[in-house]
């Protein structure tokens, strides 16, 4: 047998990929629930759910609908932080996000990407980080390796693909400063969701 690229494998080889592809339809099958739990219409079922499947999610932080997910044991959520409907969360490296942390509707967060320079288009994996008191605009990408500081806020349809500091305004694609935040010992608190988001 060969592989993709056309080299001879091993019999030992064959075996190796034969459970590396069980194992992944396995993960397959399990993203596949986990995304029909995103239709669940009661936030305390999902979220208990969602920390089943190995997620850390802080108290009183919500996942509105329609999340979307990969490796959720690698996602570290912190208190009273809302993640908006229709999000994707990137597990296959760490991924934290602080508390008090707006994130908007379809949001879409990476810490995997390919290397399209690699031979084999390998992916490569970075955590990414993102601070307390953050706000996060609809439709933003983060791309893998991301910091985005304490207070920062990220404005609608970015792609953030470098370290934003603490209380800078971005917006942009790429994502460059166009302002800073104002206040910078936020104290507030995001409240409870809206009951069936």
């Amino acid at each position: 047998m060969k592989d993709k690229d056309g080299n001879e494998l091993t019999s030992k080889e064959v075996v190796g990929k034969g459970v590396n592809r069980a194992y992944n339809v396995f993960l397959d099958l399990k993203l596949f629930i986990l995304r029909l739990v995103g239709y669940v219409p009661f936030h305390s079922v999902r979220k208990f759910l969602y920390m089943l499947s190995g997620m850390e999610i802080g108290k009183g932080s919500t996942i509105h609908c329609f999340g979307n997910f990969f490796e959720p044991a690698n996602i570290i959520i912190g208190e009273d932080t809302i993640i908006g409907g229709g999000g994707f969360l990137d597990g296959r490296a760490k991924l934290k996000i602080g508390d008090h942390v707006d994130i908007a509707s379809s949001v879409m967060i990476y810490n995997s990407e390919h290397e399209i320079d690699n031979p084999s288009f390998k992916a490569k994996e970075e955590e990414v980080v993102i601070e307390d008191y953050v706000f996060i605009g609809p439709r933003v990408i983060i791309l893998p390796g991301v910091r985005i500081g304490k207070g920062a806020v990220v404005g609608a349809g970015a792609v953030v693909t470098k370290d934003v500091g603490a209380f800078k305004i971005v917006g942009g694609v790429p994502a460059r400063e166009i302002g800073e935040r104002k206040n910078k010992k936020p104290s507030y608190r995001l409240g409870r969701a809206r009951l069936f988001q």
